[in-house]
C-alpha cells in the first residue's frame, strides 16, 4: 500500500476493523518512512448491477440516483441521512442475492416503497406518488386509503 502523503510503498497496519454489516474492512496504516496515518477501506467488488429501464433501455445502478431520490421523498422529515443509507443498503443487498445482474426499474422501486412503507407513510406516500405517476387525486386517494387501512 503506498503512503498517500510521501507515496513510499511500505505501510504497517497498525488497527483491522470489520464494519456492522461485515461488508467493509477498515484499516488503520502507518507510513514507515514518513510515520503519517491514514485509513483504507477493503471490500469486495462485485459485478455491476444492470438497471432495465420502462423503455428498455439498461443503466448502471446508480446508489447515488436512489439515495437522492428516497431523499427527495423524505424532505422536511425527522430521517436521518444514516436511515436513508441503511435502507439503501438493504436494498442493495436484496437486488444482489438476485440470480441475475440485470434487474427491471419497477422492481427496485417496489422494494423501496416496502421499505419506506415502514420507515416513515409520508415519505412512502411521496415516493409512490412520483413512482407510480399518479395522474390524479383520485389515484393518490386510493393509494392512501390502502396506507390507512393497515
Amino acid at each position: 500500500m503506498k503512503c498517500p502523503y510521501c507515496n513510499y510503498e511500505e505501510t504497517q497496519v497498525i488497527d483491522t476493523r470489520e464494519t456492522e454489516n461485515l461488508e467493509v474492512t477498515r484499516r488503520r496504516r502507518e507510513c514507515l518512512k514518513c510515520n503519517k496515518r491514514f485509513t483504507t477501506y477493503e471490500r469486495v467488488e462485485e459485478a455491476d448491477i444492470i438497471v432495465v429501464k420502462k423503455d428498455g433501455r439498461r443503466e448502471r445502478f446508480g446508489r447515488k440516483k436512489l439515495i437522492d431520490g428516497i431523499l427527495k421523498a423524505c424532505e422536511k422529515r425527522d430521517i436521518s441521512l444514516d436511515k436513508v443509507e441503511k435502507l439503501v443498503d438493504e436494498v442493495e443487498s436484496d437486488l444482489r442475492k438476485r440470480d441475475s445482474v440485470e434487474v427491471e426499474s419497477k422492481v427496485i422501486g417496489e422494494l423501496v416503497m416496502k421499505k419506506l412503507k415502514t420507515l416513515d407513510k409520508v415519505a412512502y406516500i411521496r415516493f409512490a406518488s412520483v413512482y407510480r405517476e399518479f395522474e390524479d387525486l383520485e389515484r393518490f386517494g386510493e393509494e392512501l386509503e390502502k396506507l390507512i387501512k393497515k
